[in-house]
């Protein structure tokens, strides 16, 4: 804990240094080792997801109505803006579910760590972030970010300035990219997490803006592959954002290995 909040007050005062073709080669080579791995996991756990999230819904609205209720999602969709009592269970329901799959897709920056040193990963291990501490600072540090993101967003269409309310969503998930990571490999709690992550992103947010994009960019590719690709495409961002913070941050001594590398 000590090492990195030096490393991050460092940073805060000195700031630091980051070639944009190193940090991709990073990525990239690191992504080669953990691709096909990653592709399988994110594509099986996706369709149990999936149905899982489909039999509740339909066990909670009911088979008589699901007809109905897909006639209204259809409706909705066409607007430009839902109605209250629609966009607000809607969007909380939304934050839950990805504050509670945060773990799960912690695990993948654990999977990218083990590809990059060569360790083993096995499918158990998605779900070790579920044990404490993990859990309660990825769930709340997922939450109070979405929380923010989909507040602003969601106060700003309801006046009327839906754009600014998208420009501001997005604003804040970038400034609190590193949020995760910084718990995972870290051990930072939620706040402190986040507030490392606005840190070290507001000193370079034009290198780390392009890393992000032309990471979005090449993980969208896998949608021409009959969409499926797009399982095997997507952990690249993953390993991006894990050649970003080792990056800045670093894994580079034996005792930084033992402080970041936990057995899940």
């Amino acid at each position: 804990m000590e090492l990195i909040n030096d490393r991050i007050a460092a940073i805060k005062t000195n700031g630091y240094q980051l070639d944009f073709g190193n940090v991709f080669e990073h990525a990239f080579n690191n992504y080669k080792k953990i691709a096909l791995y990653a592709g399988l996991v994110f594509f099986v756990f996706t369709i149990v997801f999936a149905i899982a999230i489909s039999m509740g819904l339909v066990s909670y609205i009911g088979v008589k109505n699901m007809e109905e209720f897909n006639t209204n999602i259809k409706h909705y969709s066409t607007v430009e803006i839902m109605p209250t009592n629609i966009l607000l269970p809607l969007e909380a329901g939304l934050l839950l579910f990805s504050s509670i799959i945060a773990p799960f897709t912690a695990a993948f920056f654990k999977m990218a760590h083990c590809g990059e040193n060569g360790e083993e990963f096995h499918v158990s291990n998605m779900f070790g972030y579920y044990r404490t501490p993990y859990f309660w600072n990825l769930f709340f540090g997922t939450f109070i970010i979405s929380l923010l993101s989909s507040g602003f967003s969601i106060l700003l269409e309801l006046s009327g300035f839906q754009f600014i309310g998208t420009i501001i969503s997005l604003l804040i998930s970038f400034l609190c990219f590193l949020t995760i990571p910084l718990i995972v490999f870290g051990n930072l709690n939620a706040i402190d997490a986040i507030k490392s992550s606005i840190i070290i992103v507001s000193k370079q947010p034009i290198v780390l803006l392009g890393l992000l994009i032309v990471a979005i960019i090449t993980a969208l590719i896998g949608l021409f592959g009959f969409c499926i690709g797009i399982f095997f495409t997507y952990p690249f961002i993953y390993s991006m954002y894990y050649a970003i913070y080792s990056s800045i941050i670093g894994f580079d001594t034996e005792e930084d290995k033992e402080q970041f590398d936990y057995e899940i």
